[in-house]
């Protein structure tokens, strides 16, 4: 590197240690109970098992694009979002972004993370973490043989548009996508299945889905609860509609 290719990066290091120190470090500006309130995870989670898992995604580098924007406040950006759910101008506002930028980052950060869905969202793989789960779900309310709670939930949507936009329409009037969820005795989801429109029934959902086949095949142990929008099998059991003693 030659002598003025030195003072371009010297003067590039300069810039930006200023905007660093200008900047807000969530890290240091909050204590850990109040971070935690903003986005969700501990200071741990975020900087040593989030962050290493994206920053392989990132392609980081100097250009001659002005500042950029680092791969910790990214994914604090998108976090921030999750978490709140405010207009990404406001999202913006807090780390001195534009609205553009923090559209673009959202976009890039949940790519990235979902990636690592089947790393993290999985039963447990062997037979002894899934009697260990039987008996957490037991321990909570002595109800033997549970491995996991079933239910689906509504995502709420923009109207796509096109011809079957009104697929969409869940029964309450609004667009939504219909996701099933399976959670575990800490509240951990098991199991997650986000690509059907708002209409469509939760038995629906649940018998197109791979962890009804897993049940079905025995690959996992214990039995799901579900609510009476399921039909009750000898894996999935659902509440007596009439019980007639507290048993």
């Amino acid at each position: 590197m030659d002598e003025d290719n030195f003072d371009d990066f010297f003067d590039y290091l300069d810039h930006l240690e200023r905007y660093i120190r200008d900047g807000e470090n969530p890290l240091e500006f909050y204590e850990d109970v109040e971070f935690r309130k903003r986005y969700r995870f501990s200071k741990h989670v975020v900087t040593n098992v989030i962050l290493p898992l994206i920053l392989d995604g990132l392609q980081i580098g100097i250009n001659n694009r002005g500042l950029p924007v680092s791969p910790l406040i990214k994914l604090l950006i998108c976090l921030r979002f999750y978490a709140t759910g405010n207009f990404q101008n406001v999202t913006g506002d807090l780390r001195k972004v534009s609205q553009a930028t923090v559209s673009q980052t959202i976009k890039q950060m949940s790519v990235l993370l979902a990636e690592q869905l089947g790393n993290f969202i999985k039963f447990p793989d062997n037979e002894n973490e899934q009697r260990i789960n039987i008996i957490k779900f037991n321990a909570i309310a002595g109800f033997p043989s549970v491995s996991g709670c079933i239910d689906c939930t509504h995502i709420s949507i923009a109207n796509p548009g096109g011809d079957d936009a009104e697929v969409y329409r869940n029964r309450k009037g609004y667009f939504s996508l219909n996701v099933q969820l399976v959670a575990g005795p800490r509240m951990e989801i098991l199991d997650i299945v986000v690509r059907h429109p708002g209409s469509t029934h939760d038995s629906v959902i649940f018998d197109r889905s791979a962890v009804r086949v897993r049940f079905e095949q025995g690959q996992i142990r214990g039995l799901l609860l579900g609510d009476n929008g399921y039909a009750c099998r000898p894996y999935l059991l659902t509440p007596v509609i009439y019980p007639t003693t507290q048993q």
